[in-house]
């Protein structure tokens, strides 16, 4: 066997165990999560040492102990000499995303995909696949996600946390790389905008913006209150309000070719045709084999997205012209922001 042929079966080892097992990663974070191990080591202000971590958390330390030992290969904690010179345990940037509540937090997110409403549709992906096969979510709870939201006020709270959590990452980039993208916008609806949090973002950082968020009746009927903001309940296939700009930051990805002509129609005619826009925030797929680390991130989006919606996927380039076009908007520009995401302008 040749040297590299070696060296491809032996990668092919470790894969084979990672594929094998990759739910166990989510599986021990939403453990993390729920035993609060990311705010316990915050509150310590040192390393904490095993015997004090299970002792404030009221854990066996040795199960703990496991825990942590995979957590740290994971690179998710780190292990320093605490003040006694014992093994400790501290922060590094990602485990602080699991602090929570807070503004940084990415915690909503964690618990929405570990959840079992939303783990029990990856057991219906074949049947996705599948020629005459229903789409996974529906296979796994009889109903799509935005019907079982509406029915189900828990899990829907919890899909709102989730975007709000992963709206402030997406919308503090999209701030700090182009902040021009919202000059000369007096007024933005933000179409499928949640509880809010994205557009009282915008809002607060650039506030000659008067804020429309829409989304459906349930979502917006216990939305917060936003300064600037007004909430307006409706179904965006039927109309939408008249605004300078609308955004549409992860919706599209939820919808197929013709849905998402429907939509962005409606948008096109919420905005005025001398200056208006539509800005889109949503992955872009590369369309060559870059070496992009973060290109995975956006295929597993595209996964989820299989799994979670009846007809939703994540777009190359050439995909979102074909829908923009379709729309009849006369132009269009992309922009990378950010390592998942990317801002689309369109123009009438």
């Amino acid at each position: 066997m040749k040297e590299e042929d070696k060296e491809e079966e032996a990668q092919a080892e470790v894969e084979k165990w990672k594929y094998i097992f990759g739910f166990t990663n989510m599986a021990v974070v939403k453990c993390a999560i729920e035993l609060g191990i990311a705010d316990a080591i915050e509150n310590h202000k040192s390393p904490i040492p095993l015997s004090d971590l299970s002792s404030t958390l009221n854990c066996n330390p040795s199960y703990l102990h496991r825990i942590m030992r995979f957590l740290v290969h994971q690179k998710i904690f780190r292990e320093k000499p605490s003040i006694n010179g014992s093994t400790g345990y501290e922060q590094t940037p990602l485990s602080r995303t699991l602090l929570g509540p807070g503004e940084n937090t990415l915690k909503p997110m964690f618990l929405l995909e570990s959840s079992p409403v939303m783990l029990a549709p990856w057991h219906f992906l074949r049947s996705r696949v599948l020629l005459s096969g229903s789409a996974s979510f529906k296979g796994a709870h009889g109903d799509d996600l935005w019907k079982y939201g509406e029915e189900n006020p828990d899990h829907s709270q919890l899909f709102n946390e989730a975007m709000a959590s992963n709206a402030r990452f997406t919308v503090r980039s999209l701030i700090g790389k182009c902040p021009e993208v919202f000059d000369g916008v007096k007024s933005l609806v933000d179409v499928g905008g949640g509880n809010g949090t994205s557009l009282s973002l915008l809002v607060e950082a650039f506030p000659w913006i008067d804020g429309i968020n829409f989304d459906l009746p349930h979502v917006v009927s216990v939305a917060p209150e936003f300064d600037g903001v007004i909430h307006v309940g409706g179904d965006m296939f039927q109309s939408i309000p008249n605004a300078d700009a609308a955004s549409l930051m992860w919706v599209l990805h939820d919808w197929n070719d013709e849905d998402c002509i429907k939509i962005l129609k409606k948008c096109k005619e919420a905005i005025p045709k001398e200056n208006g826009k539509v800005i889109i925030i949503d992955a872009v797929i590369s369309e060559e084999k870059k070496d992009d680390e973060m290109e995975i991130a956006r295929l597993l989006m595209d996964m989820v997205m299989m799994a979670h919606t009846n007809t939703g996927k994540e777009r190359t380039s050439k995909e979102w012209e074909f829908v923009i076009k379709k729309a009849g908007f006369s132009s269009h520009s992309i922009t990378f922001i950010a390592a998942l995401h990317s801002v689309i302008q369109c123009f009438p």
